[in-house]
C-alpha cells in the first residue's frame, strides 16, 4: 500500500480505571475514527502512550484495531525504539499480524549521528516487506534526522515510503520534498503545520486533533487538494485554537480529555503523565464549546 491516505489519526489508547488497556473501547473508538475522517490509524505512537506500554500490550492493541477496521482503513503499527535490534525483531513479529505498515521513530536518548540513523532505519526496513514510515520528532528524541539522510533512505531502501515530519521547520520539510522521489510521502506531524506542509508538497497529516475533530481536518485537506485554498484557510483559522489548546501541556493529556468529554471512554493517562488541572480542563471545554463540538 503506497499511500496510507491524507488524514492519519495518531490514535489515543483507551485505558480502564485501573490503567489496563481497554481493548473493547479501542475497537469501538477505532471504528468511530474511520467513520469520522480518518483514512488510516497510527496505533501506539506518542499520542497512544507507547512509552508506557509493554510490547505485549501493543501487540494485542495492533491486533484489536486491525480486526476492527483493517478492511476499511490502513493500520500502521509503531514498532520503533532506540534499540535497533529490538525494533527489527518487533517489526518482524508485528508484520505477521497483517498490519499495513509500521512507523519507526528516530532513536531517542542515544542521539546517533546521521549514519547511525541511516543504518537504523535501513535495518528495520530490510527486515520486513511492508511499508515503513520514518518519524522525525526532535522535540521528543533530542536529535534531528536531516533531509539528506531521509533522501538516502528513500533512494536506497524500497519500502521506506513515507516520513512523519515533526521538526516544525518548513525549510527542512521543503528540502525533503526537493531531494526525494515524487512518490515519497511526506506527512506533517504537527496539526498546526498541516496547510504549510501541503503547500510545499506534503501528502497529508498524522493528526492528534483528529481524535476529536477528524471531519473538520478531512474537510480542510480535501478543500486544499480540490484547489479551494480559501475554504481550506478558513477551516484552518476556525480550528487553529483547538490545535493550540490540545498542546497547552504535554500530549496526549489534553486530547485524551477531549475524547472523554465527547463521550468516548478513553480513560486516564498513565504516569508519569497526569490529569489536566482544573484550569486546563476549563480552557479545553471553553474552546470545544466555541468550536461547536461540545
Amino acid at each position: 500500500m503506497k499511500n496510507f491516505g491524507r488524514v492519519l489519526t495518531a490514535m489515543v489508547t483507551p485505558f480502564n480505571k485501573d490503567f489496563s488497556v481497554n481493548y473493547e473501547e479501542a475497537a469501538k473508538f477505532a471504528s468511530h475514527l474511520v467513520d469520522n475522517g480518518s483514512d488510516a490509524l497510527v496505533v501506539a505512537g506518542s499520542t497512544g502512550e507507547a512509552a508506557t506500554m509493554s510490547d505485549d500490550e501493543k501487540f494485542k492493541l495492533f491486533a484489536t484495531v486491525l480486526e476492527a477496521v483493517g478492511k476499511r482503513a490502513a493500520v500502521i503499527a509503531n514498532t520503533g525504539s532506540n534499540d535497533t535490534y529490538a525494533s527489527v525483531e518487533y517489526s518482524k513479529k508485528v508484520e505477521k499480524l497483517g498490519v499495513h505498515g509500521v512507523m519507526a521513530v528516530g532513536p531517542y536518548y542515544n542521539k546517533p549521528p546521521q549514519e547511525g540513523f541511516y543504518q537504523h532505519f535501513k535495518a528495520i526496513a530490510e527486515s520486513i516487506e511492508i511499508p515503513v514510515m520514518i518519524y522525525n520528532v526532535p522535540g521528543r528524541t533530542g536529535s534531528n534526522i536531516l533531509p539528506e539522510t531521509i533522501g538516502r533512505l528513500a533512494a536506497n531502501v524500497k519500502n521506506i515510503q513515507a516520513v512523519k515530519e515533526s521538526s516544525g521547520n518548513p525549510e527542512q520539510i521543503a528540502d525533503i520534498r526537493r531531494i526525494t522521489p515524487d512518490d515519497f510521502i511526506i506527512y506533517s506531524g504537527d496539526d498546526y503545520m498541516t496547510l504549510p506542509v501541503l503547500a510545499i508538497g506534503g501528502t497529508g497529516i498524522v493528526s492528534v486533533a483528529s481524535n476529536a475533530i477528524g471531519n473538520h481536518i478531512k474537510e480542510m485537506v480535501e478543500a486544499f487538494f480540490a484547489g479551494d485554498t480559501k475554504k481550506a484557510v478558513g477551516i484552518n483559522s476556525k480550528i487553529l485554537l483547538f490545535f493550540k489548546t490540545i498542546f497547552m501541556t504535554t500530549n496526549p493529556m489534553p486530547i485524551k480529555e477531549a475524547v472523554n468529554l465527547l463521550g468516548h471512554n478513553a480513560g486516564p493517562v498513565r504516569l508519569p503523565l497526569v490529569p489536566l488541572t482544573d484550569k486546563e480542563r476549563e480552557t479545553l471545554i471553553k474552546v470545544m464549546k466555541e468550536l461547536g463540538v461540545l
